[in-house]
């Protein structure tokens, strides 16, 4: 059975920090490209970031690039996202996906997703 937990979601004020982890069981987490998505409330669930299998290529939305990092641990099973001058148009609930396949940018080709971990940025 394949789970995706995240966790390291919060409350903080505009311009700060917030670190997500994503540990991935029961699925062999190298083949896979790791996303993280988020929705906010009314809204579709949009991508935020993706890294290859690898860990060398990383992908970001523009609204983020220069403020999260995405990264990974194969031996840990475990997908980062470190955010960075948050800003209160970052609240939303973030979601961590795997994908075997198939456009990164599309939540429709995820096969994986975990349970989400709000954030919420105040201003």
């Amino acid at each position: 059975q394949v789970q995706l937990v995240e966790s390291g979601g919060g409350m903080v004020q505009a311009g700060g920090s917030l670190r997500l982890s994503c540990a991935a069981s029961g699925v062999t987490f190298r083949p896979y490209v790791m996303g993280w998505f988020r929705q906010a409330p009314g809204k579709e669930r949009e991508f935020v970031s993706a890294i290859s299998w690898s860990g060398d290529y990383a992908y970001y939305t523009g609204s983020v690039r220069g403020r999260f990092t995405i990264s990974r641990d194969n031996a840990k099973n475990t997908v980062y996202l470190q955010m960075n001058s948050l800003k209160p148009e970052d609240t939303a609930v973030y979601y961590c996906a795997a994908n075997r396949g198939g456009n990164i940018y599309s939540y429709t080709t995820y096969d994986y997703w975990g349970q989400g971990t709000q954030v919420t940025v105040s201003l």
